[in-house]
């Protein structure tokens, strides 16, 4: 973990920051995926994200943590919380919903972590282990999470 990156729970206030990190982050990843630039661009899905955002940090089963640089400014953000999927056993395992990082802040530890606090969060709570999901065109997100364990189950 980088000892410069502060990992925080995430407040009402951190909305905004998140939700920029989120849209700035995703344009990169889906645009080398092949999406287009204008559904990126998407008002309407910006304020989805933030209103997303809001969502889980108001909500008492979920989790939402920020990265911090050490100047201060959010550069990372994450959401956490029991799995969605009704044939995972939410009292064995807790799903990594969302990691992003912004892109200049890529590779400085930020996203290692945040991924940190969310594997400590695991064995603090007892349960058996973690799940994501990562876009299959998300080169990046998927690298990062075999840099970080995670193995693939064909889901």
């Amino acid at each position: 973990m980088n000892d410069s990156i502060r990992v925080r729970e995430a407040s009402t206030e951190d909305v905004e920051a998140m939700s920029d990190i989120h849209t700035r982050a995703r344009s990169v990843y889906y645009a080398a995926g092949g999406v287009a630039a204008v559904e990126l661009a998407d008002p309407v899905a910006r304020e989805k994200r933030q209103n997303g955002w809001a969502r889980v940090i108001a909500s008492p089963g979920m989790t939402a943590l920020c990265a911090e640089a050490p100047e201060g400014r959010v550069v990372g953000a994450l959401a956490m919380g029991p799995p969605k999927d009704v044939d995972v056993d939410a009292s064995v395992y807790r799903q990594l919903f969302q990691i992003h990082v912004h892109p200049d802040a890529w590779g400085r530890g930020a996203g290692g972590a945040l991924h940190g606090a969310f594997t400590g969060w695991v064995v603090a709570g007892g349960f058996g282990g973690g799940i994501l999901e990562a876009w299959e065109a998300n080169a990046r997100a998927r690298r990062f999470s075999v840099q970080h364990g995670w193995r693939a189950d064909g889901g």
